[in-house]
């Protein structure tokens, strides 16, 4: 492998800054150049439909960087990368200015998906300004719709109600979450919501926000308009990669990369949630839009970038959390959609179900409300069993073949 002297971050979101972070922490001490789209410096974004949003805490309060942490980085923040040429490792930014260096990190994560049309009044949730601008318009005895019944819907609709507002989810399934949790949990999230005063509308898909000059519903497939003063759009992600169309990557679902981040372009990497990488246990790349992927997975990309060796300690299983209605949804592991699941404490009456997921009798999975400790427990016991499974991994040979620098 070549040496390392020059890398160029793309995304100065939580995936960009673990990545620069994570290069200075493994003994890098080349140039660094960090380009965001947003003016801001990193900030973390789950409290955007918490604590931020209920004027809990203020924006310094975001900030991803530690007290006094210095990465000896150059910021190009406000200017969105447009184009890539992997050959060159060079990114063109909108203002015409083309960085090349010796590695190219991808980290621009996602946006999110939307109508095509948005009167004012309605909005989407993933930055601060779209924070900011929300923030101004929960005022108490308002109706807020929220369309999709995933977590980030759900989170606003439990912060809204907090401040006062009359609040309708509405859901496009048969179960909240069941696609994540399985319908068991779902059914208990429901509960929940419901007995805070949200109404939880399930099968009710949406075709369109109606409005012109102010949001005054949303039409919903039956041709039904739910009347609504504030809208909130919460129905997933779709990888920020647009602008690499024409960089020659293959895009499937966002960026196609290795179990450690390596594209098929020597010198560049992909990681958080632009990226698709090959899941060893799947068989096939996977899209992950979770906050503790998007902040770990780094720290092993840039171990293998960096001494072109897998990570001697394996990622921990995926784990999401939610915070709603005063309570804590935790989930931890992989499903593949066959497991078995099983209550093995709590249960929906009081509040605290603890679940675990079995497949072919073994343990892949967890899930808990308000079961902090087991869930600690269990993620344990299931890192355990990924170690193991990575040292088998580690005898075969890659199926995906993890590229430096040519």
């Amino acid at each position: 492998m070549h040496d390392i002297k020059t890398v160029t971050v793309v995304g100065a979101g939580l995936a960009g800054h673990a990545s620069a972070r994570a290069l200075r922490r493994q003994g890098f001490d080349g140039s660094i150049t960090i380009v965001g789209d947003e003016s801001h410096r990193p900030y973390d974004r789950p409290p955007l439909t918490k604590e931020y949003l209920a004027g809990a805490i203020d924006e310094e309060e975001l900030s991803l960087e530690a007290e006094g942490e210095d990465l000896g980085a150059a910021w190009i923040l406000g200017t969105p990368a447009i184009d890539l040429d992997p050959a060159q490792r060079a990114v063109t930014l909108a203002d015409g200015t083309t960085l090349r260096s010796d590695v190219v990190i991808l980290a621009t994560g996602s946006s999110a998906r939307t109508f095509p049309w948005l009167p004012p009044g309605a909005h989407v949730l993933r930055t601060l300004e779209e924070a900011n601008a929300l923030k101004s318009e929960l005022v108490p005895g308002a109706h807020l719709v929220v369309v999709g019944s995933g977590f980030i819907g759900l989170e606003v609709a439990s912060t809204a109600r907090g401040l006062g507002l009359d609040v309708t989810v509405l859901g496009s399934s048969d179960t909240l979450l069941g696609r994540t949790l399985g319908p068991v949990v779902g059914v208990a999230v429901q509960e929940l919501q419901h007995s805070h005063g949200i109404v939880i509308r399930n099968n009710a898909p949406v075709t369109a926000i109606r409005g012109t000059e102010r949001v005054t519903g949303v039409e919903l497939l039956s041709g039904e308009i739910v009347p609504a003063d504030v809208v909130v759009v919460g129905i997933g992600s779709i990888p920020a990669v647009d602008w690499l169309a024409g960089s020659g990557l293959d895009l499937p679902d966002g960026v196609a990369c290795g179990e450690f981040g390596a594209t098929d372009a020597p010198g560049v990497i992909a990681v958080g949630d632009c990226c698709a990488w090959f899941d060893p246990i799947r068989g096939r790349h996977h899209r992950v839009a979770h906050w503790t992927d998007s902040r770990e997975r780094p720290v092993a990309a840039i171990h293998a970038l960096l001494t072109g060796q897998r990570p001697a300690r394996p990622l921990r299983p995926s784990y999401v959390w939610s915070d709603q209605c005063g309570s804590r949804i935790q989930f931890a592991g992989r499903l593949l959609g066959s497991e078995e699941a099983t209550t093995e404490a709590g249960s929906l009456e009081t509040g605290d179900l603890f679940q675990v997921f079995r497949r072919a009798g073994e343990p892949v999975a967890v899930v808990g409300i308000n079961q902090q400790h087991l869930v600690a427990t269990w993620t344990k016991r299931l890192a355990a069993a990924a170690a193991q499974t990575a040292t088998a991994a580690a005898a075969q040979p890659e199926h995906v073949p993890e590229r430096t620098l040519a």
